[in-house]
């Protein structure tokens, strides 16, 4: 006797059943991709938020200690691309400066926090100011306040380096950058600082005003410390 065995044969999509299928995928992939394009963005903007309230923290914690806000500078930095971005001294008078120095020699500020020293001459080019105010000078008595450090915690991604009239300096910036890669303020990719105005500020009256931009492609926000949420705006601050 012959055995017969029963085959199933195997079952082949159609190309209608394969064009279904690339539809589905193709659909969930849509909605997929924009929430996690804003969960991403939302992340970014939560980071540099903390950011800021840890500058907020050590700029009062200075006022606090000298009875005035940080100064700030008029210096401007141009990256040749129309682009004029205020340039501050906000890292020297944050983490402190030490004047290295002889007595009755010129002053040699070398920052707390690292980073190259800056003779008188090349912090007046920079920063359009005499010297630093929270520093330690070279040969004082006990009773001279020493410079201290408002920002311990500081990580090397938030110290930004650029030169501003012959001078090598540092700059508090974002640690995630622009994020858009083509957005260069300080000519560097990724280097985004922080601008700083206590001189005279537009929004904060009789105290400053602390802003960083980021770009995301055709949309600028802005992160500020006048207003706690998003600010998405069509012309771009300094």
């Amino acid at each position: 006797m012959k055995s017969h065995q029963t085959v199933n044969p195997r079952h082949a999509f159609t190309l209608i059943e394969l064009l279904v299928i690339i539809s589905i995928i193709a659909l969930v992939a849509a909605l997929i991709l924009p929430t996690a394009g804003l969960v991403k963005g939302l992340m970014r903007r939560k980071s540099v938020q903390a950011e800021m309230a840890q500058l907020e923290t050590a700029i009062d914690r200075y006022k606090s200690t000298y009875g005035f806000y940080p100064p700030d500078s008029t210096t401007v930095y141009n990256n040749g691309s129309g682009i004029n971005v205020p340039i501050s001294q906000l890292y020297y008078e944050l983490l402190g400066t030490t004047n290295t120095a002889a007595p009755n020699n010129s002053p040699v500020y070398q920052p707390l926090g690292g980073g190259p020293s800056l003779t008188a001459v090349q912090v007046a080019n920079a920063f359009g100011v005499g010297g630093f105010i929270n520093c330690s000078k070279s040969g004082a008595d006990e009773s001279t306040p020493q410079a201290r450090n408002f920002l311990p915690d500081l990580k090397p991604e938030r110290i930004g380096t650029v030169t501003v009239n012959g001078a090598t300096i540092s700059t508090l910036v974002t640690s995630i950058g622009g994020p858009d890669p083509d957005y260069k303020p300080l000519g560097v990719s990724g280097v985004n600082p922080w601008r700083y105005n206590s001189s005279h500020p537009t929004n904060n009256p009789g105290s400053y005003d602390l802003w960083i931009q980021l770009e995301f492609g055709a949309e600028t926000n802005l992160i500020c410390n006048w207003n706690k949420q998003r600010v998405q705006v069509n012309s771009p601050l300094p």
